[in-house]
């Protein structure tokens, strides 16, 4: 991916190189200053303890100074945590008690090193998960903030927040598509990994869409604006990404209950420990270890990595169903058109007719198609693309809802290509037994009256399906059903040809919601659909998916999750990785309350000392941390 210039407040932001908000930069900036405040104020004050061991005086004010310039935030932050019930402030209420209880003691060193360490280790944690941030902060950084407006005769440098739909604008290559729009002139390859995960940039042409958040690489284009910078499919993704970080899993909640009664267990532990070995500095350590950061990364942490993965990998998570449900079920159900298969009619075979050379027969259909923008015509010219066509001297006409007609004026030869009805009714015979060998569209193709033979049309399947359904069956999913609104025939070649168990046919998008519900009462179901005509069976599965997302507001709405590319291998993907995630979560529970427990008893018996403690603590968090980035090991899987 290109790097893409931004201007003004945009470069402040990409040159930071981090994710922290504004407010979030201005908060770290307080404690590297409060950090630098109490380090001075206690190498001062050791100083001067060692110059001048005579004054009792100067260096306890020292401390005091380091110990409320450190100590003040987490103080403050406890006390909020009590009086809002927040319990994700646990850490600061157990800290505030340890370090106030340090100064009463006389420990002052100590008060004010013990919340300079754990905020340390705080920071650290924040910007670990080895970079797991940083791949969704870039994906945020993507988007070009200002565009090359054509107005008149003229071209200038405008701020992409103004685009109006209708207006025209130049992408440069090597530059950033700024918004949606369509290209009106020009031809060049966009880089689309930063939505789709798809490596191999796409060649875009006049009539096709570019988006936001792309990168245009060989040549200049000029493109219409379709969409405002504030409804482009980037933004909403951006919106939706911001959302999912957020996202609550049952782990997570649970841990939330637990603090309730794991605080006053610590605090009766230390107090216990303090009354019964009359060793105040043992209680200290034992609240100093018992600060639960592993515990409120069991789930963050994996949630990001897990983010971090999706992302790079054109996987929009939008809910925690992805966490919750994503990785049980057991019962796929997929819709036809644009999902299974590629979405677009193609020449599968040909019939020809008695005594007809089938170059003859290909080489008509082709000359009569070369002219047409019809669907049928596109898909034979791009099936015989190695073929060259030769209509010299032929004048053609396209009839609607027939065919295509081509007479030569030099010696009168009229050929036609078109649909059964229109030649029949020419008085053109068409035998029953080629009528019988087609399925799918079928064109006829006729010379002076007499038939050539037949060209049969069928949506054909995505070169990936078979091997998606094989991966997902060897998940243990054990039940496959695709449902259409096609026909019989038509359903029963595609899921032969896939290796799908199940299909129902011939359904109305209100039958296709009825067949959900009747599979979901007995399976947990996974829907996978194009987001069009497949709204409501997404919504009403355990879980949806929308295959090929990016452009399309109605896939995005009405999915769990939604992949901006149609690369059918990517429903695996995002299984394993649901799995995954939720497997570490449990892992993180389990890693971290045993570690606790474990300092917390070492801290009883007086094996860590209350420094020692200060540092040690963190091991749960890093263990979390650790245990987590395994989740990002999945970039690198191949399916």
């Amino acid at each position: 991916m290109k790097n893409i210039n931004h201007t003004g407040s945009d470069n402040l932001e990409a040159l930071s190189g981090s994710d922290l908000s504004r407010s979030k930069k201005r908060k770290l900036k307080t404690e590297i200053i409060s950090a630098a405040i109490a380090l001075s104020c206690i190498a001062i004050g050791l100083i001067y303890e060692y110059l001048l061991p005579g004054n009792a005086v100067i260096a306890p004010l020292l401390y005091t100074v380091a110990f409320l310039a450190e100590g003040l935030p987490v103080l403050k932050s406890a006390i909020k945590g009590v009086f809002t019930r927040d319990f994700t402030n646990a850490m600061e209420m157990l800290v505030s008690i340890a370090i106030i209880a340090c100064y009463l003691s006389g420990e002052l060193i100590l008060s004010a090193i013990i919340p300079l360490i754990l905020n340390l280790a705080h920071f650290l944690e924040e910007r670990s998960i080895v970079g797991g941030r940083d791949i969704i902060d870039g994906l945020r950084q993507m988007q070009q903030s200002t565009a090359v407006l054509i107005d008149g005769d003229t071209e200038r440098r405008v701020d992409a927040k103004n685009l109006q739909i209708g207006q025209r604008i130049l992408i440069k290559p090597g530059a950033g598509v700024p918004i949606d729009g369509k290209i009106i002139s020009g031809e060049s390859h966009i880089d689309q990994k930063s939505l789709t995960g798809e490596p191999e940039p796409v060649r875009v042409k006049v009539g096709d869409s570019v988006f936001a958040g792309t990168v245009n690489l060989d040549s200049q284009l000029m493109v219409e604006v379709q969409k405002e910078f504030v409804d482009t499919s980037f933004s909403h993704i951006l919106s939706f990404l911001e959302k999912a970080e957020k996202i609550a899993v049952p782990e997570s909640r649970l841990i939330d209950r637990f603090m309730r009664y794991y605080i006053p267990f610590i605090l009766a532990i230390a107090a216990a420990v303090a009354l019964f070995t009359s060793d105040l500095s043992k209680a200290i350590a034992i609240l100093v270890v018992s600060c639960p950061c592993g515990q409120m990364l069991v789930s963050s942490a994996p949630m990001i990595a897990a983010l971090s993965v999706a992302t790079k990998r054109g996987i929009l998570i939008k809910n925690s169903k992805f966490i919750e449900e994503l990785g049980e079920i057991n019962a796929v159900v997929f819709d036809k058109t644009g999902t299974i298969t590629e979405g677009a009619l193609a020449l599968t075979s040909h019939v020809t007719a008695d005594g007809v050379d089938e170059n003859e027969l290909l080489d008509t259909a082709l000359m009569l198609s070369s002219v047409s923008n019809h669907p049928i015509s596109q898909a034979v010219v791009a099936s015989l693309k190695d073929r060259t066509p030769n209509n010299l001297g032929y004048t053609l006409t396209e009839l609607s809802g027939k065919g295509l007609e081509a007479t030569s004026p030099t010696d009168g030869t009229v050929l036609r290509f078109g649909n059964l009805k229109w030649l029949r009714s020419l008085g053109i015979e068409v035998p029953q037994n080629i009528v019988d060998q087609c399925i799918g569209s079928v064109s006829y193709v006729s010379k002076n009256g007499m038939l050539l033979g037949a060209l049969c049309f069928n949506d054909t399947p995505r070169p990936e399906a078979s091997s998606t359904v094989e991966k997902l069956k060897s998940l243990g999913i054990d039940r496959f059903v695709m449902l259409t609104g096609d026909r019989q025939e038509v359903a029963q070649r595609i899921c032969a040809a896939t290796g799908i168990d199940e299909y129902q046919a011939q359904l109305l998008p209100e039958d296709k919601l009825t067949a959900i519900q009747s599979i979901k009462s007995e399976h947990k179901v996974l829907a996978i659909g194009d987001g069009i005509n497949d709204a409501l069976a997404l919504k009403e599965a355990h879980v949806g998916i929308a295959m090929g997302a990016m452009g399309s507001d109605l896939a995005i709405q009405s999915a769990d999750v939604a992949l901006m590319s149609d690369n059918l291998m990517n429903i695996p993907l995002s299984v394993i990785l649901a799995r995954k995630t939720r497997s570490i979560i449990y892992q993180n529970l389990v890693l971290s309350l045993c570690i606790s427990f474990l300092m917390i008893l070492l801290s009883t018996f007086g094996v860590i000392s209350v420094l020692a403690g200060s540092i040690l603590h963190n091991v749960g968090a890093f263990a979390v941390i650790l245990n987590s980035s395994r989740i990002l090991k999945l970039n690198q899987l191949k399916l």
